[in-house]
């Protein structure tokens, strides 16, 4: 059985590789040493500090283990930067039928921050407007209902 690739950009993957390191190199070292004084303290059946250092523990290391997968398993996209069609990695400028202009970039889901424009690639709209190109008009079944939009522009720089 293949494993199965997910897609996210070079930031995104970057970003997942950054905090895996911090937590192997600082923080489980950190949490270790917290745990050695804690139990220097006596009795661990009362010991709220040296419980507390375990849960912390406990959540390092399955945030180690979840974000090693995710860095093991991650395929690295890089943005396309022309072309009018839209791809994993786009950002693509949308006019509502409003007039109104939206930005976004299609990213992996580890990476999605929809306040900053950066949608999942598994996102209904994101969905909708994978293969589509610059001038179509796409309908995208979004949470609060419906919604038609224009793509003005695609394959641009992301500017945060």
């Amino acid at each position: 059985m293949s494993v199965q690739r997910t897609p996210m950009t070079r930031p995104g993957f970057e970003k997942l590789r950054d905090e895996l390191d911090r937590l192997k190199r600082v923080d489980r070292h950190a949490i270790t040493k917290a745990i050695a004084e804690a139990r220097a303290h006596g009795d661990l059946s009362e010991n709220a500090e040296y419980h507390a250092a375990r849960e912390k523990q406990s959540f390092i290391e399955g945030r180690i283990a979840d974000l090693e997968m995710k860095v093991g398993n991650a395929e690295v996209i890089e943005p396309p930067t022309s072309g009018d069609r839209v791809t994993f990695g786009s950002t693509v400028l949308l006019e509502d039928e409003g007039g109104k202009e939206i930005r976004y970039q299609i990213v992996g889901s580890d990476e999605t921050d929809p306040a900053r424009g950066r949608i999942s690639v598994m996102a209904p709209l994101a969905r909708t407007l994978i293969g589509k190109s610059v001038g179509d008009r796409v309908t995208a079944q979004l949470p609060a209902g419906k919604k038609t939009f224009e793509i003005v522009k695609a394959n641009f720089a992301w500017t945060a």
